[in-house]
């Protein structure tokens, strides 16, 4: 099983971080090893002084499949649910700065928290889901899968041509505006539509 994510596919997300929309996918990985289960706790790790959350859609794909055509993508996913991409925000900085890879910052232990997966046929359309994250109990993320620079199924078919896509693999789909920090003592909850599907408690 693999994670891949997909960075700056909210043009409002890229914009607060004063980073470019992009003309195609931003495309990174997460081992095995940064998966949390809901309601297991996140220890903020010693390497960082600045742990943001960012709140995305997640597709687990279904079947095995590679140069998926977009037509055909549906057929490779029946689950989603909600996932938090735990970034090191002052390391990425710096590994930005330097020009390296981002995995030091966002492919770290635990830094993949998932929800309870639902099965997609509970949603009309895939490109219409309302999702938020609240902080204490506070909303500080919310977004829609209409807002998507690059949708659901060109994301599938675009990895497939790079990656073959194997079933139990995870796509993170990208984050809306609104990330921000985290500290010892807080707890998140993410919300699909309108199902608490994801608890993280901050240690």
């Amino acid at each position: 099983m693999k994670i891949i994510a997909i960075g700056r596919n909210y043009a409002e997300h890229a914009k607060e971080l004063n980073n470019p929309v992009p003309s195609s996918p931003v495309i990174f990985l997460k081992p095995d090893t940064a998966l949390l289960k809901n309601g297991d706790s996140f220890f903020i790790p010693e390497f960082s002084q600045q742990i943001e959350y960012e709140a995305e859609l997640v597709i687990k794909i279904s079947k095995e499949g590679k140069h998926i055509q977009e037509k055909f993508a549906h057929k490779y996913f029946e689950e989603i649910t909600i996932g938090i991409d735990f970034t090191a925000r002052d390391v990425q900085k710096n590994l930005k700065e330097k020009g390296l890879p981002w995995e030091l910052a966002k492919a770290f232990d635990g830094s993949a928290p998932m929800g309870e997966f639902f099965p997609k046929s509970m949603f009309e359309d895939i490109q219409d889901i309302p999702f938020r994250l609240h902080k204490n109990g506070k909303e500080v993320q919310s977004g829609n899968s209409s807002q998507m620079i690059f949708t659901v199924h060109s994301l599938i078919s675009f990895i497939s041509t790079r990656f073959t896509l194997k079933k139990g693999d995870l796509i993170m789909t990208g984050t809306p505006a609104g990330v921000g920090p985290v500290q010892i003592g807080d707890k998140l909850e993410a919300y699909l539509d309108k199902e608490l599907v994801l608890t993280t408690p901050i240690k």
